[in-house]
Protein backbone atom coordinates (compact mmCIF):
# COMPACT_ATOMS: atom_id res chain seq x y z
CA UNK A 1 0.00 0.00 0.00
CA UNK A 2 1.68 3.24 -1.06
CA UNK A 3 2.34 5.73 2.24
CA UNK A 4 0.57 9.10 2.32
CA UNK A 5 4.06 10.48 3.19
CA UNK A 6 4.51 13.48 1.10
CA UNK A 7 8.33 13.38 -0.90
CA UNK A 8 10.13 14.44 -3.99
CA UNK A 9 9.34 12.22 -6.51
CA UNK A 10 11.27 13.76 -9.38
CA UNK A 11 14.48 15.52 -7.87
CA UNK A 12 16.49 18.28 -9.83
CA UNK A 13 19.30 15.39 -8.32
CA UNK A 14 20.43 17.16 -4.90
CA UNK A 15 21.54 15.65 -2.32
CA UNK A 16 18.67 16.64 -0.04
CA UNK A 17 16.14 15.42 -2.76
CA UNK A 18 17.70 12.17 -3.24
CA UNK A 19 17.22 11.56 0.11
CA UNK A 20 14.02 12.42 0.66
CA UNK A 21 12.58 10.54 -2.47
CA UNK A 22 14.87 7.49 -0.83
CA UNK A 23 13.44 7.56 2.48
CA UNK A 24 9.90 7.52 0.42
CA UNK A 25 10.88 4.48 -0.93
CA UNK A 26 12.05 2.73 2.49
CA UNK A 27 9.10 3.52 3.73
CA UNK A 28 6.88 1.92 0.75
CA UNK A 29 8.26 -0.73 -0.18
CA UNK A 30 10.93 -1.67 3.03
CA UNK A 31 14.07 -1.20 3.71
CA UNK A 32 15.17 -4.54 2.40
CA UNK A 33 12.96 -4.29 -0.72
CA UNK A 34 14.47 -1.75 -1.90
CA UNK A 35 16.73 -1.78 -4.53
CA UNK A 36 18.99 1.15 -5.68
CA UNK A 37 17.43 0.95 -9.14
CA UNK A 38 14.12 1.18 -7.55
CA UNK A 39 15.40 4.86 -5.79
CA UNK A 40 17.09 5.63 -8.95
CA UNK A 41 14.14 5.13 -11.05
CA UNK A 42 12.01 7.05 -8.47
CA UNK A 43 14.51 9.73 -9.03
CA UNK A 44 14.37 10.37 -12.73
CA UNK A 45 17.98 9.68 -12.28
CA UNK A 46 20.92 6.98 -13.37
CA UNK A 47 22.27 4.98 -10.64
CA UNK A 48 25.90 6.57 -11.06
CA UNK A 49 24.30 9.74 -10.62
CA UNK A 50 22.54 8.44 -7.09
CA UNK A 51 26.32 6.97 -6.24
CA UNK A 52 27.60 10.47 -7.16
CA UNK A 53 25.85 11.89 -3.58
CA UNK A 54 26.01 8.66 -1.53
CA UNK A 55 27.87 5.72 -1.39
CA UNK A 56 25.18 3.05 -1.23
CA UNK A 57 21.60 1.91 0.29
CA UNK A 58 23.14 2.02 3.47
CA UNK A 59 24.53 5.30 3.29
CA UNK A 60 21.36 6.83 1.98
CA UNK A 61 19.59 4.96 5.44
CA UNK A 62 21.96 6.15 7.83
CA UNK A 63 22.11 9.76 6.47
CA UNK A 64 17.90 9.15 6.79
CA UNK A 65 18.26 7.89 10.32
CA UNK A 66 20.98 10.42 11.64
CA UNK A 67 18.40 13.65 10.63
CA UNK A 68 15.44 11.60 13.12
CA UNK A 69 18.17 10.85 15.52
CA UNK A 70 19.49 14.33 15.98
CA UNK A 71 15.87 16.28 15.64
CA UNK A 72 15.36 13.79 18.88
CA UNK A 73 18.63 14.74 20.96
CA UNK A 74 18.41 18.51 19.96
CA UNK A 75 15.18 17.79 22.22
CA UNK A 76 17.36 16.87 25.45
CA UNK A 77 19.82 19.82 24.54
CA UNK A 78 17.08 22.55 24.74
CA UNK A 79 17.67 25.02 27.49
CA UNK A 80 14.27 24.53 28.68
CA UNK A 81 14.91 21.18 28.60
CA UNK A 82 17.79 21.29 31.23
CA UNK A 83 16.50 23.95 33.38
CA UNK A 84 13.66 23.73 35.93
CA UNK A 85 11.41 21.20 37.72
CA UNK A 86 11.16 17.80 36.35
CA UNK A 87 7.80 17.73 35.23
CA UNK A 88 8.00 21.56 33.09
CA UNK A 89 11.44 19.66 31.25
CA UNK A 90 9.53 16.95 30.91
CA UNK A 91 6.76 19.19 29.09
CA UNK A 92 8.94 20.75 27.19
CA UNK A 93 10.50 17.46 25.67
CA UNK A 94 7.08 16.39 24.90
CA UNK A 95 6.26 19.27 23.63
CA UNK A 96 9.55 19.49 21.44
CA UNK A 97 9.80 16.06 20.25
CA UNK A 98 6.39 16.05 18.79
CA UNK A 99 7.92 19.24 16.95
CA UNK A 100 10.29 17.37 15.50
CA UNK A 101 8.14 14.31 14.62
CA UNK A 102 6.44 16.85 12.45
CA UNK A 103 8.85 18.90 10.74
CA UNK A 104 10.82 15.56 9.66
CA UNK A 105 7.91 12.96 9.49
CA UNK A 106 9.26 10.72 6.88
CA UNK A 107 12.42 10.55 8.69
CA UNK A 108 11.20 9.96 12.01
CA UNK A 109 8.66 7.40 10.35
CA UNK A 110 11.34 5.38 8.85
CA UNK A 111 13.11 5.50 12.15
CA UNK A 112 10.10 4.15 13.91
CA UNK A 113 10.11 1.57 11.72
CA UNK A 114 13.20 0.10 11.11
CA UNK A 115 13.58 -3.42 12.98
CA UNK A 116 17.63 -4.04 13.33
CA UNK A 117 18.19 -6.09 10.43
CA UNK A 118 21.57 -3.83 9.60
CA UNK A 119 23.85 -2.12 11.16
CA UNK A 120 22.79 0.62 10.59
CA UNK A 121 19.56 -0.11 12.17
CA UNK A 122 21.00 -1.39 15.02
CA UNK A 123 23.01 1.59 15.19
CA UNK A 124 19.19 3.55 15.37
CA UNK A 125 17.89 1.20 17.87
CA UNK A 126 20.53 1.87 20.46
CA UNK A 127 20.05 5.60 19.96
CA UNK A 128 16.56 4.58 20.29
CA UNK A 129 16.56 3.27 23.46
CA UNK A 130 19.19 6.17 24.84
CA UNK A 131 16.58 8.91 24.02
CA UNK A 132 13.99 6.41 25.49
CA UNK A 133 16.30 6.33 28.71
CA UNK A 134 16.55 9.74 28.79
CA UNK A 135 12.96 10.44 29.30
CA UNK A 136 12.44 7.46 31.43
CA UNK A 137 14.80 8.82 34.30
CA UNK A 138 12.85 12.04 34.00
CA UNK A 139 10.13 10.84 34.33
CA UNK A 140 11.51 9.44 37.45
CA UNK A 141 12.61 12.66 39.14
CA UNK A 142 9.37 14.03 38.33
CA UNK A 143 8.17 11.06 40.18
CA UNK A 144 10.33 11.40 43.14
CA UNK A 145 9.65 15.18 43.02
CA UNK A 146 5.95 14.29 43.36
CA UNK A 147 5.03 16.11 40.38
CA UNK A 148 3.54 13.32 38.51
CA UNK A 149 1.53 10.33 40.12
CA UNK A 150 3.56 7.71 42.15
CA UNK A 151 1.05 4.77 41.94
CA UNK A 152 2.16 4.91 37.96
CA UNK A 153 5.46 3.10 37.31
CA UNK A 154 8.08 5.90 35.61
CA UNK A 155 8.90 2.96 33.00
CA UNK A 156 5.07 2.23 32.25
CA UNK A 157 4.76 5.91 31.97
CA UNK A 158 7.44 6.92 29.41
CA UNK A 159 6.46 3.53 27.90
CA UNK A 160 3.04 5.45 27.48
CA UNK A 161 4.33 9.38 26.94
CA UNK A 162 6.36 7.62 23.94
CA UNK A 163 3.92 5.29 21.96
CA UNK A 164 1.56 8.90 22.34
CA UNK A 165 3.90 10.97 20.45
CA UNK A 166 5.06 7.86 18.17
CA UNK A 167 1.60 7.05 17.09
CA UNK A 168 1.23 10.34 15.48
CA UNK A 169 3.65 9.39 12.51
CA UNK A 170 0.34 7.18 11.54
CA UNK A 171 -1.91 10.03 10.73
CA UNK A 172 -0.50 13.19 11.07
CA UNK A 173 -0.44 15.32 7.63
CA UNK A 174 0.87 18.76 7.53
CA UNK A 175 -1.37 21.14 7.09
CA UNK A 176 -4.56 18.91 8.22
CA UNK A 177 -7.24 21.18 10.18
CA UNK A 178 -6.49 21.06 14.16
CA UNK A 179 -2.76 20.07 14.22
CA UNK A 180 -1.50 23.92 14.18
CA UNK A 181 -1.84 23.34 17.77
CA UNK A 182 -0.40 19.74 18.05
CA UNK A 183 2.29 19.92 20.53
CA UNK A 184 0.58 21.98 22.95
CA UNK A 185 -2.51 19.63 22.78
CA UNK A 186 -0.25 16.24 23.21
CA UNK A 187 1.36 18.01 26.55
CA UNK A 188 -2.04 18.98 27.67
CA UNK A 189 -3.64 15.40 27.21
CA UNK A 190 -0.72 13.74 28.44
CA UNK A 191 -0.36 15.64 31.74
CA UNK A 192 -4.30 16.79 32.57
CA UNK A 193 -5.99 14.14 30.42
CA UNK A 194 -8.59 15.02 28.33
CA UNK A 195 -11.93 14.19 30.58
CA UNK A 196 -12.59 17.63 32.60
CA UNK A 197 -12.31 16.97 36.35
CA UNK A 198 -15.81 16.26 37.93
Amino acid sequence: MSSPVKRARRPSGGRDALLETAVGEFIDRGYDATSMEDLSRAAGITKSSFYHHFAGKEALLRAALERAVDGLFGVLDLPEARTGSPAERLRTIVAAQVGVLMAELPYVTLLLRVRGNTETERWALERRRAFDGAVRALVSEAVDAGEVRSDVDPALAARLLSGTINSIVEWYRPGRPGTATLPQDVVRAAFTGIVPAP
